[in-house]
């Protein structure tokens, strides 16, 4: 019996849930709106609220929580991509980073007076292939 064990195995291996997770969480910080399947959307809601609890500290301690959470991976800047990185241009930055940024610049300071609930689901349509449920996760705009 699976008493009280809240994570859903969505058909996955542990590693492959993992990386689907933090892909989808991603996604959802870079474009603050997904669209899915309700069972996915109902497991990434849990994780992205927590996201932005911890975007809402901002703390190194969140900052690292973070992540590891969304298995971020820094691309090696040069002296000369540093130095335009410190004077304000982040071209030279990866999407990962980009990510981060958002996540703490952006939608942290969006919800500090919100106690929770920050993502919404809307129901949608069936898919065509095997009849799932689709929806769009998406940020509030509060």
């Amino acid at each position: 019996m699976r008493h009280r064990k809240r994570t859903l195995k969505l058909g996955r291996t542990t590693s492959h849930n993992r990386c689907m997770i933090a892909n989808m969480l991603k996604s959802l910080i870079e474009h603050e709106k997904i669209t899915t399947t309700v069972a996915k959307a109902k497991e990434i809601r849990r994780h992205a609220d927590r996201m932005i609890t911890l975007a809402k500290k901002d703390s190194l301690e969140s900052r690292r929580s973070v992540v590891a959470k969304l298995m971020i991976r820094y691309n090696q800047l040069t002296s000369k991509e540093v130095r335009e990185a410190k004077a304000g241009d982040t071209s030279a930055y990866n999407a990962d980073r980009k990510v981060l940024g958002k996540l703490f610049g952006t939608l942290g300071p969006r919800f500090v007076s919100r106690q929770g609930g920050y993502t919404r689901i809307i129901r949608g349509n069936h898919r065509v292939g095997d009849n799932a449920q689709t929806c769009v996760l998406e940020f509030l705009s509060e």
